[in-house]
């Protein structure tokens, strides 16, 4: 049996496993990227860690896109991983290596690991010209492989990413958003006449106000819409208009099948992590009600209209006042904000003592023990943000 071996380490573990799935791993990174581009300037001393983790993913996505056509998006066995409890420094599971190429095609994470390059290179571009250079000739490659040989990733590899990251969304909108960040970083006409040719992917009325992972839809339209806004690009106007949409769903006391609002007035879609909508939507919120101040402009939405204050508020709402406290059970689901927080979280490194203080292994069942144990957990996650609630 033929053997190779190649080089995957660094990146991130998905959540509180040992399984890295490159599909979420790159959105993450797309967006910290995108949070940098918009908003660095209000870091302060945080900005130069947030610049590091960009890099600590865009190392290991760099080393998963090295050879041509192909791109490794899993190390480990989700199964594997999900029947033991262990430290990272313990495991022993299957580190099982995926991938895809031109014979079983993902255009969908492959997109996604675009939109993540590119973006990043924009981080870059004065911190690290040759960083970024070697970041945008790499996004240029993977796009290129994506949109040449279409697939959706979970159907060849569906054992492996299904149910915990199967596309259920289609690869088009990973296409167009990989373009559109191509586009930002590069100012190529070829990316301008791909978006444009493409635009029908985003008249699903149904999906536009749909931002993670898997859709990428409201990340398009608000990220495009900038460049209408400043006046250089009336050929994108059918995406501010979609934004602006977008933008009108999320309003509350407007009827909408899709977004809807807990009694504590948390933003609330079926399904589940509900934090995770909460914040990539307002993450939108904040970033068009940037674009909208410095055009000086607002969002009519019927009756009423949107202003760019009334975005900031709306966001601040929900993750400034209700993550970090301000909701009906007086908590924050910030670990380690605050006087109450979730002290028992799904995370191993988390939950399991440190090698400093436990320094003999612990085996993939003798973890178990910790994982149903209802003590608080010994390691304090700071900053992780739990699934969230629904009042």
């Amino acid at each position: 049996m033929f053997r190779f071996q190649v080089d995957l380490t660094g990146g991130y573990y998905d959540a509180g496993d040992n399984v890295k799935f490159g599909f979420p791993m790159a959105f993450t990174t797309t967006l910290l990227a995108w949070s940098i581009i918009d908003f660095g300037r209000n870091m302060g001393p945080e900005l130069k860690n947030t610049v590091k983790a960009v890099k600590w993913s865009t190392d290991y996505l760099l080393k998963a896109t090295e050879k041509p056509g192909v791109v490794y998006v899993q190390v480990g066995d989700a199964y594997s991983d999900h029947s033991c409890w262990e430290r990272p420094e313990d495991m022993d599971t299957l580190r099982t290596v995926y991938k895809i190429d031109n014979e079983h095609p993902g255009s969908d994470v492959a997109g996604e690991t675009t939109a993540a390059l590119a973006a990043a290179s924009i981080v870059f571009r004065k911190r690290d010209p040759a960083y970024s250079r070697l970041l945008l000739n790499r996004a240029i490659r993977v796009f290129n492989f994506a949109d040449k040989h279409r697939g959706v990733y979970s159907i060849r590899l569906h054992s492996a990413v299904c149910p915990f990251y199967c596309d259920v969304n289609g690869y088009q909108d990973e296409l167009l958003w990989g373009a559109a960040w191509l586009h930002k970083a590069s100012r190529k006409r070829v990316y301008r006449e791909y978006i444009v040719k493409n635009e029908v992917v985003l008249r699903a009325g149904d999906t536009i106000n749909e931002f993670g992972w898997d859709n990428k839809h409201a990340g398009i339209n608000v990220l495009i819409s900038k460049e209408v806004l400043m006046g250089k690009a009336d050929y994108f106007e059918s995406f501010k208009q979609n934004a602006d949409g977008f933008i009108c769903s999320l309003l509350p006391g407007i009827s909408h099948p899709q977004v809807q609002y807990s009694p504590g007035g948390l933003m609330f879609k079926a399904g589940g992590s509900n934090m995770q909508h909460v914040t990539s939507l307002s993450f939108l919120l904040l970033a068009y009600s940037n674009y909208l101040s410095h055009a000086n402009k607002i969002v009519p939405c019927g009756e009423t209209s949107a202003s760019p204050a009334l975005l900031k508020h709306l966001a601040k709402r929900q993750v400034v006042d209700y993550i970090l406290g301000d909701n009906p059970l007086g908590m924050s689901y910030m670990v380690g904000y605050g006087a109450r927080f979730p002290r028992r979280i799904h995370h191993r490194g988390s939950s399991l003592p440190s090698v400093t203080a436990h320094p003999a292994r612990i085996g993939c069942k003798a973890g178990t023990r910790y994982y149903l144990s209802p003590n608080p957990n010994p390691n304090i996650l700071v900053g992780a943000v739990v699934g969230g609630p629904n009042v």
